[in-house]
């Protein structure tokens, strides 16, 4: 059996023990972390990205507590259901790398709640956190910012540990694929893994280009309402292509031509 080795552990390659369907996912997922990384979005071994495994409605991918994103490979992903019980975990030796409390809930959360979401993705970024405390939330003060308009907001309580917590945060996502944790970073959906990274990507876009503005301490432009409205509406699903179809493949090749590790 072939192994990958890992900086922490030496992972077996699971390929050969899982359905196709969810190697696939368990690639998308693996690439996902990286490109997290290379663009300046993880937090240490922190945050999650979960996937639902495809056949199985109850059950999801995520990392293990212990890895940097630039180490997660498909293999070393875990499989675990809506209750964080673990279904399917590499060997790591004695590291023995399980789930994070917090990112189980928060993810596990939507999986349950909406089937038609199978990606979920959080982060702690400058940017993100910076603007999850500010009173006013996300302007739509740019094109890119536009697209999150009615962007969701869910109020600080604590670190999220408790189940009970699932409820409001789901209440409070509504139907968006975005969410402003306030005082915590943020939080995006898709159908698809390169729906919920496209979204995030942008969304840190939007978030980095507000604080610049907000910066220069000079008075910022304030574009009218129905503008912002019309531009909303063009990133709307039913007047556009899915969002990361023409990003994924290229984005899957600059990692190849990085790094290509991830796919083992």
């Amino acid at each position: 059996m072939s192994v990958h080795a890992l900086k922490t552990a030496k992972v077996a390659d699971l390929r050969a023990k899982v359905s196709p369907e969810e190697w696939q996912a368990r690639v998308d997922l693996a690439a996902a972390y990286r490109l997290v990384d290379l663009y300046g979005m993880s937090d240490l071994i922190a945050n999650h990205i979960s996937v639902r495994v495809p056949g199985e409605p109850d059950a999801f991918l995520i990392n293990a507590y212990g890895l940097l994103y630039e180490e997660i490979t498909a293999s070393s992903l875990l499989k675990i259901d809506h209750e964080g019980n673990i279904l399917a975990k590499p060997d790591f030796g004695g590291l023995d790398y399980g789930v994070n409390r917090a990112g189980f809930v928060i993810h596990s959360a939507i999986h349950m709640a909406k089937p038609e979401v199978a990606c979920v993705m959080h982060t702690h970024t400058w940017a993100g956190m910076a603007v999850s405390t500010m009173e006013c939330g996300l302007l739509p003060n740019t094109q890119t910012a536009m697209r999150f308009a009615r962007i969701s907001y869910h109020d600080y309580d604590g670190v999220v540990i408790d189940t009970a917590s699932r409820e409001a945060l789901v209440r409070d996502l509504g139907d968006n694929n975005a969410l402003i944790l306030r005082n915590h970073g943020l939080l995006t959906t898709g159908a698809t893994i390169p729906e919920a990274f496209n979204a995030m990507h942008r969304l840190e876009l939007a978030c980095k280009t507000q604080i610049a503005a907000m910066s220069c301490n000079t008075r910022l432009i304030e574009v009218p309402a129905d503008v912002v409205d019309a531009t909303y509406m063009n990133y709307q699903p039913h007047v556009r292509r899915p969002f990361g179809v023409l990003d994924w493949p290229a984005l899957l090749r600059k990692l190849d031509r990085i790094d290509p590790s991830f796919r083992d």
